[in-house]
């Protein structure tokens, strides 16, 4: 279930401080979202396989964990990305 490669760099554009810019929170919470999203595709269609569902609850959780530093350090920049990606503010 991973990225293909374009789709990855047209995410890196997006939300990079940067070109190359893969480390920071906005591109990682974004990159999870989009991983989560078809994750959550999958299962829609395969209701019985158990380990992606594992997969998919590590990756919420990783993401959450992520939200919840970067509300932290930067607020403004915390509410622009949620209402971006239309996640809920949860954290």
């Amino acid at each position: 279930m991973a990225l293909d490669s374009a789709k990855k760099q047209e995410i890196v554009a997006k939300y990079g401080r940067g070109e190359n810019d893969t480390g920071s929170s906005e591109v990682q919470i974004a990159l999870l979202t989009t991983r989560i999203s078809e994750l959550t595709e999958h299962l829609k269609v395969f209701k019985k396989d158990h380990a992606s569902r594992l997969g998919l609850l590590k990756l919420v959780g990783q993401r959450r964990r992520l939200m919840k530093y970067f509300k932290r350090k930067d607020k403004d920049a915390y509410l622009k990305l949620v209402a971006d990606l239309g996640i809920r503010d949860n954290i």
